[in-house]
């Protein structure tokens, strides 16, 4: 049994890329505990780069705001899925911030282990993906972590429209498979 965290970078309550999540984590609640994070929800500052994390206690970072409970959160993960509208060829604004924020020592106290990406795009273009494949596939390989596998949804583009879609069977099988 494994815990599993899913940050979702939608702002869109019930929006595609939540439903692809809820999909996933009906599929995982059932061998495993499931906590899914709506990152619009809390007040994430970008990171700034100025490293004051790596020398500071705890690695804290300066910035008071709401990257302290996704840490917490984070802290005890096993596993992370990473779930995401696609705008412009990257994943959300908000969950970026979030992704930056890791930039801190504080990430080798986590115990995460395997990594999953689910993403939601409008477009039907072929390599709609590819930059953030390439940049899921650099931080598997950076901390040596497992891919728990993707799920990819193209031609998705106003609330509802993924209703009906085999990527919901699909998200929630890949979520059923971990054990």
């Amino acid at each position: 049994m494994s815990n599993i965290v899913i940050l979702v970078g939608s702002v869109r309550k019930n929006g595609n890329t939540v439903r692809l999540a809820q999909s996933f984590a009906e599929g995982a609640a059932k061998n495993n505990t499931v906590e899914i994070v709506s990152v619009a929800d809390y007040n994430v500052n970008p990171c700034i780069g100025c490293n004051s994390c790596f020398t500071r206690e705890g690695n804290q970072c300066f910035q008071n705001d709401d990257m302290v409970q996704i840490y917490e959160k984070l802290r005890n993960a096993d596993i992370v899925v990473v779930a995401s509208p696609v705008y412009f060829y990257g994943i959300s604004a908000q969950l970026k911030a979030v992704v930056d924020r890791l930039h801190t020592p504080m990430r080798n106290t986590f115990r995460i282990k395997k990594l999953g990406l689910l993403l939601v795009g409008a477009a039907e273009l072929a390599n709609l993906f590819e930059p953030i494949i390439m940049q899921y596939q650099m931080v598997l390989d950076f901390f040596k972590l497992e891919s728990i596998g993707t799920v990819l949804v193209r031609g998705v583009k106003d609330i509802g429209d993924i209703e009906g879609s085999p990527a919901l069977r699909e998200a929630y099988e890949l979520g059923d498979s971990l054990i």
